[in-house]
């Protein structure tokens, strides 16, 4: 989903096996600046550790894209080498007041040591079980429901820490300039979308040729 409305034809899938692609940039021509990603103009500091590159992820949890996306996105994670280093990152486009609950259900799961067990949990509630995951209250209610200690949820989900996890997730969200989700910001330099690749797909293998283009430099 994005603030131009991306059709989920073109976001998902492209062909019935693009998300499960070898890397398109291997098998013909390379990805092409402002066309298939985009450089930014000014590198965003994301305090990664030194010899690690970053990839993060801006996505929502409501978002068909993103929730269609996720398995796909998971498995990739899992089979990157030691110098990727991957983050996701909760949106919250202005319009919606619905965004800023679930940035906060993601940063308190993650504060809890929880994000491994109801990560997808949290997707299936809205996508499967359609759950209204848009308030502080229905998110209590789900936390509970899952078995979820929700006094201790409701402190870290209130919590300094969460809230600064929050201004700064809204801080990479602006300086990457998201325009919909999911999208890809690529080792503090480059910004990867769906619509700009052709699919989802796509988008990982963007990526991952342009992780090769950072190591190369490295040296």
């Amino acid at each position: 989903m994005n603030r131009r409305d991306f059709s989920l034809s073109t976001l998902l899938l492209g062909s019935a096996g693009a998300l499960a692609t070898v890397p398109a940039w291997a098998q013909g021509a390379a990805p092409q600046e402002g066309k298939d990603y985009i450089r930014l103009s000014q590198p965003v500091n994301t305090n990664v550790p030194q010899g690690k590159l970053e990839v993060l992820e801006f996505f929502w949890y409501s978002c068909p894209h993103c929730n269609s996306f996720e398995p796909t996105f998971a498995n990739w994670v899992k089979a990157q080498p030691d110098d990727v280093a991957v983050r996701r990152v909760p949106i919250a486009f202005q319009q919606n007041a619905n965004f800023v609950p679930q940035q906060k259900l993601y940063y308190a799961l993650e504060g809890l040591g929880l994000l491994d067990r109801f990560h997808t949990a949290a997707f299936n509630a809205i996508h499967r079980e359609r759950k209204r995951l848009n308030s502080d209250e229905a998110i209590f209610d789900w936390a509970k429901s899952v078995g979820i200690d929700v006094e201790e949820f409701k402190k870290t989900y209130n919590s300094f820490t969460v809230a600064n996890s929050v201004r700064r997730a809204t801080q990479l969200q602006n300086d990457f300039r998201i325009e919909g989700v999911p999208s890809l910001g690529v080792a503090g330099r480059y910004y990867v979308d769906g619509t700009m690749a052709g699919s989802l797909g796509r988008m990982l293998d963007v990526t991952e040729q342009l992780l090769a283009i950072e190591r190369q430099k490295a040296g």
